[in-house]
């Protein structure tokens, strides 16, 4: 099994400033982004590109769509936080 560190918050502030979009979470060690799309036919092929990813690297969003509309949060819940997991599957999701 491979070791997640939670990442301080500092990290956390370092790494969203390279992240375009991304935010902290209010009230939760947390980071996210809301995307929009022409139609729910590309917010699902979204969607749906992020699914096979996440599936490879054992580490799933929280999320929600409507129509064209997606929101995503990332978190570590092994950790209870923010790990370099989510920044990599952040970084991942905004080179789609």
């Amino acid at each position: 099994m491979i070791m997640v560190e939670k990442l301080s918050a500092e990290d956390v502030a370092t790494a969203l400033s390279t992240l375009e979009g991304w935010s902290a979470v209010a009230g939760r060690d947390a980071i996210q982004k809301s995307f929009r799309f022409k139609d729910f036919n590309g917010a699902f092929g979204f969607m749906t590109r992020i699914a096979m990813m996440a599936e490879k690297m054992d580490h799933h969003p929280e999320w929600s769509n409507v129509y064209n509309r997606v929101e995503i949060t990332l978190a570590t819940h092994d950790v209870d936080g923010v790990s370099e997991r989510d920044i990599k599957l952040a970084k991942f999701i905004d080179g789609i």
